[in-house]
């Protein structure tokens, strides 16, 4: 990239950084950049810590390194190192503390709190001398108990004169947490920069060649440097441009390509660096055993890939992906030579040693899980139960005795239940199955609690839940017994983990041990797997139980048994007939204090408001359900009422909303490689995408769920976005994938399933057919019955043919249609629909105003709410905390109610209501 000082397009940037750093000197402060890859983060934090030195301020670096996340307090040890002579002055406690977490000293393991108590005291102690500034790049590489504490500083940095100033990739997962720290997104360069960015670095680049770089660069500053580099001479000059892949890709490969032109040495040498992660040259001399030298470097250096920073004499990669297309270009048996070679050279850090030979190991060596069991021992002790959790777990994996490797899951399984303590009795729950010489029950009752607290806290991710639940289970007597309390309910727990994956091969495991289950599988186990595990393929005999479990749902006195049968009921479209159970099952919840319970009533119930389009009860519950979960850290059932609330916002045009939902799913369940929560953020930006009519970005989100012509096997969120796909498809001129995906439905018979399906497969089969059997399909998808219990979807059915119908000249029918349309839109506040229903109704010839309801009567009850508590002078903190809502909820609200009232202020509400009460209401 260009240095600092010539940055090109960036002066906002800039003004925005200067400005940060000048109130850092002062007053302290942190603020965040995102971005894609390559779009020029790392060059505006190198500006910022330019200034800030210019500015007398003192700047320490740190960066998140991949192959480092999983050595405890990594990150922290980088920021802090500079800073550790200033320990001594702490008190005793806070010096402790960070002695332990850091590596320093030997101790018992420091409470969380206290560490980052203790590092926020480091860093303010040395403010005191001058201000101080902290840059680190690569957040989401951070090691989980780095990102934490980090997380804690950067929210109490507005009186010390501290400053956080960090980055990270827009799409990318992170253990730090970033709520209520400033971001500012890094956008790409506009046309004018980009053009005078490249002109600038490549002056002979043919027109056309120049056209067509800055074309698919799209602005990505490293594309736009990187991309002409690999051309040669006569293609920079117009002849024989090879054709591009996609952004992404396309940068991969030419950091590959790069990658491969070095000598062999410095390929080697660069894999020794990156899988060390330190960046300490003494290390890559001494580990390659005298094959190789620093010296070899030089090529790496030249070609742009690497530098050495003169201030720390350690080795930095220019840029992430780089250390990716190094270990991409190399073969496993490189790595595991290079692991075993840096598991020598590592032999006084037993953390690094262990994990190193971890990697070099292919078969069960009891001498190497048994190193890791002893680091797994030392980091619980350092205050970082998650990192041990994963080192027990790959010491089972390397345990040759099966006696070892249950002994070490279990454990495993106590270690990872305790991570937050928020979960009160399944701690008690694991030391009693720890405890106990009940044979084989113990490690599976430990399993099971443990991947309940890993999945319900957040603090584990998806993958080490499944392996450590699959892992015990395997471990049982086989055939496994269905009697068995204990075992069944590790079952169920296995399914549920196996839906949040929307994998395919996390389900083997659990069919196979259905398999051995004797004499049966219980029914309520056999209904939960056959309508949740591949629902577009559920079995009428499923649904036939399933239809008999809801009627006796009257009488059902079991809470789980409730949530389970709305849990098969969701996807095969029956949570309606599960809502007075689930209500009871809420306020049981509440009045027994069972968080667990109250959480998932509210989620079944808030799903079913989207349904039905209740969609401000819904806002109401979703706000409700998440200030809950968030306050006992069940981030697992959080996640999807920001799910309810992207399809809302999308449903009602809201962008701005919908991409801070789908990017706060998306950073949460990446990284903890929860599938299901990746597929609902595709699913609110297909919709959202759909109704403002960008049907190209609405095609990639939807088949980014399951591809064109394929219902894909246990990816439920498929189910809710056939419509989707199909129209779609057919507005990008994708007329076979269109057909192919009304074919798939067919061929899985979907519209026997439930009226919605039904409604959904007949019209899709309408949007991607032509001429007459068009208007045949449509009256056929509007005729099935009870398909008003879905009214936005039926809306959209509405529209659609009206569009046809008026494009075919049908203009009195196609209006009949179209206003049907937009009286539900209207009615829901689907604001961009009902501009595409307007609009269309206009083509027919009709006058319409700016919108056909006004006024107080056009208002939903909450709208009036609101608007009545606002000219009552409420605040909107006020007002959220009397209906139970946020802030942010309130103020969308208002947004779209003021152009009904026909005011742009809150002072002009009084008047336009007309009867507001003396007193606002309670």
């Amino acid at each position: 990239m260009e240095p600092a000082g010539e940055l090109i397009g960036r002066g906002p940037e800039l003004d925005m950084m200067r400005g940060f750093v000048d109130e850092v000197a002062t007053f302290g402060g942190a603020l965040l950049l995102s971005g894609e890859a390559g779009v020029g983060k790392t060059v505006l934090l190198d500006a910022a810590a330019s200034y800030a030195r210019g500015a007398g301020l003192r700047v320490v670096r740190a960066a998140g390194v991949e192959f480092e996340s999983t050595v405890s307090f990594a990150g922290l040890h980088q920021i802090l190192h500079p800073l550790l002579p200033g320990l001594g002055q702490l008190t005793g406690p806070y010096r402790g503390a960070l002695s332990v977490a850091l590596g320093l000293d030997d101790g018992p393991a420091p409470d969380q709190l206290l560490v980052s108590n203790a590092a926020l005291a480091l860093l303010v102690q040395a403010a005191a001398e001058r201000p101080l500034l902290v840059i680190v790049d690569d957040l989401p590489w951070l090691d989980r108990a780095s990102a934490v504490v980090l997380g804690f500083l950067a929210r109490r940095l507005d009186a010390g004169r501290v400053g956080l100033l960090g980055a990270y990739r827009s799409e990318e997962g992170s253990f730090f947490e970033r709520g209520g720290v400033p971001v500012h997104p890094v956008e790409p360069l506009d046309a004018i920069a980009a053009t005078e960015l490249i002109q600038g670095h490549f002056p002979s680049l043919a027109p056309r060649v120049r056209d067509r770089l800055l074309a698919e660069a799209q602005g990505n500053p490293l594309a736009l440097l990187e991309l002409p580099i690999a051309l040669s001479g006569t293609q920079r000059s117009g002849a024989g441009v090879p054709d591009v892949l996609q952004l992404s890709r396309r940068l991969q490969a030419v950091f590959a390509s790069r990658v491969e032109a070095l000598p062999a040495r410095t390929r080697l040498l660069l894999l020794y660096a990156v899988l060390d992660g330190t960046g300490d040259l003494s290390v890559l001399a001494s580990a390659g055993a005298g094959r190789l030298s620093v010296a070899d470097l030089a090529y790496a250096e030249r070609a742009g890939l690497v530098r050495v920073d003169d201030r720390t004499g350690r080795l930095a990669f220019r840029h992430p992906l780089t250390r990716s297309a190094v270990v991409a270009l190399s073969t496993s048996d490189q790595r595991r030579t290079v692991h075993r070679a840096l598991a020598e050279h590592r032999a006084d850090r037993s953390e690094r040693r262990a994990w190193h030979l971890a990697q070099a190991t292919v078969e069960p060596t009891e001498e190497v899980a048994r190193l890791l069991e002893q680091v797994a021992h030392d980091i619980v002790r350092r205050g970082d139960a998650a990192g041990a959790v994963a080192a027990l777990l790959r010491a089972a994996d390397l345990s040759p005795r099966g006696h070892d490797r249950s002994r070490r899951i279990a454990e495993a399984a106590y270690l990872g239940a305790d991570l937050t303590g928020d979960l009160r009795d399944v701690p008690r729950l694991l030391e009693e199955a720890r405890k106990a010489d009940g044979g084989r029950a113990g490690p599976l009752v430990a399993a099971v609690a443990a991947t309940h607290h890993i999945l319900l806290s957040g603090e584990g991710d998806l993958d080490t839940a499944h392996r450590l639940l699959a892992g015990a289970i395997e471990m049982q007597h086989q055939p496994y017994d269905a009697t068995d309390t204990t075992m069944v309910e590790a079952l169920y727990t296995l399914a549920w983990v196996c839906h949040g994956s929307h994998r395919a091969a996390l389900w083997k495991p659990l069919h196979q041990a259905l398999g051995l289950l004797k004499p049966e599988v219980p029914d309520r186990l056999a209904l939960i797997i056959g309508t949740v595990a591949d629902p577009a393929r559920t079995t009428p005999t499923a649904l036939g139980r399933l239809d008999e479990a809801i009627a006796s749902l009257d009488q059902e006195a079991d809470p789980v048994r409730v949530i389970r049968i709305a849990m098969a009921s969701l996807y095969v479209d029956r949570l309606a007939g599960c809502r007075t159970a689930l209500r009871r099952v809420l306020r049981d919840g509440r009045d027994t204090e069972s968080v667990t319970l109250e959480l998932q009533g509210l989620v079944f119930l808030g799903r079913d408001c989207f349904a039905a389009g209740q969609w401000d009860d819904l806002e109401t519950r979703a706000d409700h359900g998440r200030r809950l979960g968030e306050a006992h850290s069940y981030r697992l059932l959080s996640t999807d009422f920001l799910y309810q609330r992207a399809l809302v916002a999308a449903a009602r045009g809201d962008d701005s909303a919908t991409r801070a939902l789908t990017d706060e799913i998306t950073s949460w369940a990446a990284p903890r490689h929860v599938g299901f929560f990746l597929s609902c953020a595709s699913h609110a930006k297909a919709l959202a995408a759909l109704g403002h009519g960008r049907f190209e970005d609405a095609y990639r989100h939807a088949s980014a769920v399951s591809r064109a012509g394929e219902l894909a096997p246990h990816v439920p969120t498929a189910l809710f976005l056939i419509m989707d796909l199909v129209e779609a498809a057919v507005r990008t001129g994708r007329s076979a994938e269109a057909a192919a995906h009304v074919t798939a439905a067919h061929e899985a018979s979907v519209a026997a399933i439930s009226p919605r399906l039904a409604l959904a497969v007949k019209a899709s089969a309408a949007i991607a057919a032509d001429g007459l059997r068009t208007v045949e399909l449509f009256e056929e998808a509007l005729a099935v019955p009870a398909a008003d219990r879905w009214p936005f979807e039926l809306a959209r059915v509405h529209l659609t043919y009206g569009e046809r119908l008026r494009r075919a000249r049908s203009t009195k029918k196609a209006r009949l249609h179209l206003g049907a349309a937009l009286d539900t839109f209207e009615r829901l506040g689907a604001a961009p629909w009902a501009a595409r229903a307007r609009n269309e109704l206009r083509a027919t010839g009709l006058s319409l105003g700016h919108g056909t309801r006004t006024g107080p009567a056009s208002l939903t009850p909450q709208q009036r709410e609101i608007a009545l508590l606002a000219a009552a002078g409420l605040t909107n903190k006020q007002i959220g905390e009397r209906l139970f809502l946020s802030p942010r909820t309130v103020s969308t609200h208002l947004h779209q109610l003021f152009p009904k009232l026909g005011v742009t202020s809150r002072a002009a509400l009084r008047d336009a209501l007309g009867d507001v009460p003396q007193e606002p209401p309670m």
